[in-house]
This record gives structure tokens, sequence and C-alpha cells, in this order.
């Protein structure tokens, strides 16, 4: 995919590279104190599949929506949340975004436009699709993207939600993050035809496949896909080929695939390595230049991580608050 053709510059793909690489960070980092007992809950993490949040994020506007999974990190950080709230609530403190109370899979940054991520396997298909009925009501000028994962393409809310977006020509993208493995159950052994995106036929809606380690091809798919959306043309189904490097949570044994296919993954189709290499064979990027980038983004993570550290944790007298309206 040709940069240039897609009107993007030097400065648009150090942004997305940047992008990529601060969504690695913090996640490594949240690993790293989740194994010490300072993030608490369950972790699941998007390590590997940045190219996609990444790739559809710098195309929306913060008024737009996103429904979100609960590989949430990746999509709360393309569209823009704040990374020390972030780091915050999940270490279970009272300045992070939920005040300690979602924890990892249940975050929620409205001035971002993600009114919730959530744990159900394909929820997001409905709520992505409830955000987009209320935009065609009442805020035409937004669009609505559903994030979802190969387990959530073998839901029945994935045909009802194509079903009533395609019917009603809702501004919504549907966008599955084909990661290839459910849980431990590879797409394989699950999906007729092992793969996705040939459904949006059956409802008579754009349906393209495209490497989702490559966030030149994730962002011309989903320029035409929300450019088609907010022209009031209706949905479309984006299945994003990618691949999750780490486990479907920490400690996960991963006994359903090898090291070796992991290892190949990694080395010749990570999509950070990717971009990296793409500036410096085309754009006069430098070890220098990297090396500066990497330290901007650790020194960035780090004070998050400080951040959330310093802050009080959630406290048991709270608990019981903003269960209810008032």
């Amino acid at each position: 995919m040709d940069y240039k053709e897609l009107g993007l510059t030097r400065e648009d793909l150090v942004e997305m590279y940047r992008m990529m690489r601060l969504i690695r960070v913090f996640e490594e980092n949240a690993v790293a104190y989740f194994k010490q007992g300072i993030v608490i809950g369950n972790m699941h993490m998007y390590v590997g599949e940045e190219a996609v949040a990444t790739g559809f994020c710098k195309l929306l506007n913060k008024e737009d929506y996103i429904a979100s999974t609960h590989r949430c990190d990746g999509h709360l950080i393309a569209k823009g949340a704040d990374i020390n709230a972030m780091m915050a609530e999940l270490m279970g403190k009272q300045n992070g975004n939920c005040a300690g109370r979602a924890g990892k899979m249940h975050q929620t940054a409205p001035e971002v436009g993600l009114l919730s991520a959530n744990g159900i396997v394909g929820a997001s298909e409905t709520l992505g699709t409830g955000h987009a009925l209320y935009c065609s009501m009442f805020a035409p000028e937004r669009v609505s993207v559903a994030f979802f994962g190969d387990g959530g393409g073998n839901q029945g809310a994935f045909h009802e939600s194509m079903n009533l977006a395609a019917l009603w020509k809702l501004p919504v993208i549907f966008v599955c993050e084909n990661n290839h493995y459910a849980i431990s159950t590879a797409v394989e052994t699950s999906t007729a035809m092992g793969t996705f995106y040939q459904r949006a036929a059956g409802y008579g809606i754009p349906g393209v496949r495209v490497n989702g380690n490559d966030v030149l091809e994730v962002y011309a798919a989903a320029k035409e896909a929300i450019d088609r959306a907010r022209r009031g043309e209706g949905p479309t189904f984006i299945e994003c080929d990618t691949y999750r490097l780490r486990g479907h949570h920490e400690g996960d044994e991963q006994t359903y695939r090898t090291k070796e296919e992991v290892a190949e993954v990694k080395k010749n189709n990570d999509c950070i390595g990717r971009m990296q290499k793409l500036l410096m064979s085309e754009l006069n990027w430098t070890e220098a230049d990297d090396e500066a980038l990497i330290k901007s983004v650790d020194d960035q993570v780090a004070a998050a991580v400080e951040f959330g550290i310093k802050g009080e944790p959630m406290r048991v007298e709270d608990m019981m608050d903003n269960l209810y309206a008032e």
C-alpha cells in the first residue's frame, strides 16, 4: 500500500508509528505491574493488534463512537483517552478513568466517544449498532465503529446487528479483529471458510479483508468505509487479519499453538516492525530518530505508571456509588 496515494505524509506515518508503540509499551508495563500485584484483575492484552485501532482511530473525530471489547486498551489509547487515568484504573485507584471500579475490561471514556468497553463476547456489535442508530437520529455527522474478535463474529448478535444496520443504513463500521484464536479455538475449526468478510454479501453491504498488521491497509479500508458511512450510505464490514502475540489472558499456557508460530509472526508480520522498516527505507528515519521516539514513549508511560502508583486506592465505602441514576 503506497502511503502517498492515501494522502499521508511522513508526519502522519511517524504519528501512527508512535501510537502503535505507545499502545504496546503501555500494555507491556501493565503486564509487568500485574505480575507484581499492583495492577489488579484479569488482563487480556492487545499486543500485536495495534495497527487496527491506530488505522481506524486516526480517521475518527473525538465525537465519533467506538464500541470496544475486553481488549480495550488499544482502542482507548488510539481514540485519545488519558493514559494516566487508564493506568490508575488498572491499579484500582480513585483517580482512574472509572474511579477504580472498572478494571481492565469495563473502562469508559465518553469524552473521546467510548461509552463502555465490556467483556461479553460479541456485545460490541450490538452496542456499536445502537450508537449508530443514535447518530442517524440525532447526530448525522457522526459515525460508529464496532470492534470485535473472531469469537464475536460467531455470535448470533453479529447477524442481528448486521441485519438491522443494513436495513436502516446505519453509519456503523463492523471491524472483526481476527486474531485467529477465540481463547484457544482456532478460527479454522470454528468458522466455515475460515474467514468472515464474505458474510457481508448476505446483507447487501460491502465486505473486505485486509492485513490487520499493516496499518496502511487498515487505514485505506477504514477511510473508504468511514467516508461511506458519513455520506449516509450505510454500514461496511471489514475483517482485519491480525494476530495476538500474547496469550488470551495473562497466565494462558497457550498449549493450542507453538512458540515457533508466534515467533514467525513477530519476526515477519509485526505491525510495529513493518512501519519501522518503511520509515527507515523510504523516509530517512534514522536510528537516532527511532531512539528518541522510543524514549519519548517510555517516558510518557513511566509518568502514567507513577500517576497510578501515587493514586489513592478505591474505597470500599464508595463501591455502591453510581449504581443507579439520580
